[in-house]
């Protein structure tokens, strides 16, 4: 356990958030003024066991500058009571901090923009988990920590789980499906389901 009363992870994580407010040189910030919406920066406990990283916000997320807000949101908060796992314990985030237009899925150049933001969140929470919603943060997780020979689709991937190592210690990778596609289809969100039983069986 580290000792908070001597960490600056709030400062760091703080740090972050302004840079990507500031981030004028994104290929999505014209969007972010056009719209008139707000950079989703991540949420939860800067101590996480576990970091679900998603791909890029949605419209409700823009809207208010909070990860997983929208229906999606409402699929995840139901998946993690079901595992015993509370929302305020874990860190949410995703690689893309701005909301691509149409809720299109994110370019190459988009995630090559972002992903340095989300490098230094690992780094600064630490996380023993990292749990990816859907195959945008499937891919770039396991390429970043060299499981890139077990990549597959993501219906073959799911729910199992990949260890490996962070540059702080041991971790375990987690692929999982995006809950905006259990909104739905019921037979997706009973995967989720057997997926975060296994996400829970990972921390015990």
């Amino acid at each position: 356990m580290p000792n908070r009363l001597n960490d600056n992870r709030t400062e760091l994580l703080k740090q972050i958030r302004d840079e990507v407010v500031n981030f004028k040189n994104s290929p999505l910030y014209q969007e972010r003024i056009k719209n008139k919406v707000f950079p989703v920066i991540g949420e939860g406990s800067h101590y996480a066991k576990i970091m679900f990283i998603g791909e890029a916000p949605g419209r409700n997320e823009a809207q208010t500058g909070r990860p997983f807000c929208g229906a999606a949101g409402k699929i995840l908060d139901e998946l993690l009571a079901s595992a015993g796992i509370k929302r305020e314990d874990v860190y949410i985030t995703n690689i893309v901090k701005d909301r691509p237009p149409f809720n299109r899925d994110p370019l190459p150049e988009e995630i090559e923009a972002y992903a340095p933001f989300l490098a230094r969140q690992i780094e600064i929470i630490k996380p023993e988990i990292i749990a990816t919603l859907g195959r945008f943060a499937m891919a770039y997780i396991m390429k970043r920590f060299s499981l890139e020979n077990s990549l597959d689709s993501i219906s073959r991937l799911h729910g199992r789980i990949f260890e490996t190592e962070a540059s702080y210690g041991k971790i375990k990778v987690i692929p999982l499906y995006h809950p905006a596609v259990a909104v739905y289809n019921a037979n997706t969100k009973e995967e989720l389901l057997q997926d975060f039983q296994t996400l829970r069986s990972g921390i015990e």
